[in-house]
């Protein structure tokens, strides 16, 4: 799904995973957790994370945590319109897990998007041990 917004798009990606809601959480909210998957080191002070990847960081600001449903960042050089998030959704039927990634991309951007969030996701998997 896509809607404007600002120069950019939203933009959000749906993957299953079978785990526990308080582990996936865990791992998308913590900086531990999210050193595991999302970045190779994360260092936190108050409400600012900051990420680092070979060497290059990019900090982020947690606007909005519920406990086991979401957590919502904002990059803190990019436009305050956008944001990125996880959030957790539980089918009652199967009682599978769905993990929603809602991030905002340029018009060019979308097939490198998918491509980066499916890796991050297999490393995700692979930290479940899925």
């Amino acid at each position: 799904m896509i809607v404007t917004m600002s120069e950019k798009k939203i933009f959000q990606l749906e993957y299953t995973l079978k785990c526990s809601v308080p582990v996936l959480y865990n791992r998308i909210s913590s900086p531990s957790g999210l050193s595991e998957w999302f970045s190779d080191d994360v260092n936190i002070k108050g409400d600012l994370y900051t990420f680092i990847w070979d060497g290059s960081e990019e900090t982020a600001e947690i606007i909005s945590k519920k406990e086991n449903k979401s957590v919502r960042f904002h990059w803190v050089k990019q436009d305050k319109t956008t944001f990125f998030e996880f959030k957790i959704e539980k089918d009652e039927l199967t009682r599978d897990l769905a993990l929603i990634i809602t991030d905002f991309i340029e018009d060019d951007e979308k097939e490198g998007a998918i491509e980066l969030w499916n890796s991050q996701i297999d490393d995700l998997k692979r930290a479940l041990g899925l």
